[in-house]
């Protein structure tokens, strides 16, 4: 199979420093914005894991119907298995063997559909995708910027400043970091969360965007916009597809 042209790609890799960081909220809080800001904006999660399509526990699913987004859940998660393994194992177990040509070819279709795609990852960034493949090397592939999710509390330091040196030293630029509280529902649960994003500042040089706060309430599209609005820097993002737009 011919290597597939990632110069069709225009978007952002939302990526994250773990499994369960909260790389899909974020991923469709920032596909909200951008459409409520008229860029036709759309989502793709090449590979996912641990749930059936149909169930709604998806993560494609969930982008989905956050967003207000009418496409098939098929189409936005090509690759769907339902053992809760990485992505690499899971495909295996299902009887397929996948490459990193026919992922990228999987989500050419979307790029005909939308402006901009965000991608959101599945878990880490050093996730085993196929036998001879990592989450990175997709990223890397795609020549789009990441976006970094993290957990707010503690040991994200040592999290995101690892997965940030990982994505440099595959040349993959990175926007920023978004810390998500997660179920952190009190400050005082973890009083480490004051300091981590100025840390994390200092020792990577990367800027943090914001922290996600814990929603108490469904992630409707509603919710999202008002959330990103009042909790994180978006100009950044907004540069990016900018950037794509002019050639950079």
């Amino acid at each position: 199979m011919n290597k597939v042209n990632c110069g069709q790609v225009r978007g952002l890799f939302v990526t994250g420093t773990d499994t369960g960081v909260g790389k899909t909220v974020v991923t469709a809080a920032i596909t909200a914005m951008l459409r409520a800001e008229g860029l036709n904006a759309g989502v793709w999660k090449p590979i996912q894991s641990g749930a059936p399509l149909g169930s709604g526990l998806t993560d494609a699913e969930r982008l989905l119907k956050s967003t207000e987004i009418n496409e098939r859940p098929e189409a936005v998660a090509p690759f769907t298995f339902e053992a809760p393994l990485t992505p690499m194992l899971a495909a295996k177990q299902a009887g397929v063997t996948l490459t990193l040509n026919e992922i990228i070819a999987s989500g050419l279709p979307l790029t005909r559909r939308y402006e901009v795609l965000l991608i959101e990852g599945a878990g880490g960034v050093a996730v085993p995708l196929t036998e001879d493949a990592l989450m990175v090397d997709l990223i890397s592939e795609l020549g789009i910027p990441a976006l970094i999710v993290a957990r707010s509390g503690l040991g994200t330091i040592n999290h995101t400043l690892l997965t940030a040196s990982f994505l440099q030293s595959r040349g993959v630029p990175i926007v920023g970091v978004i810390l998500n509280d997660g179920e952190l529902t009190e400050l005082n649960d973890d009083p480490s969360v004051t300091a981590n994003g100025q840390l994390i500042e200092q020792y990577s040089n990367l800027k943090v965007l914001g922290r996600f706060p814990h929603l108490y309430a469904e992630a409707t599209s509603e919710t999202l916009i008002h959330t990103v609005r009042n909790t994180i820097q978006f100009t950044p993002i907004r540069e990016v597809f900018a950037v794509q737009y002019m050639g950079g």
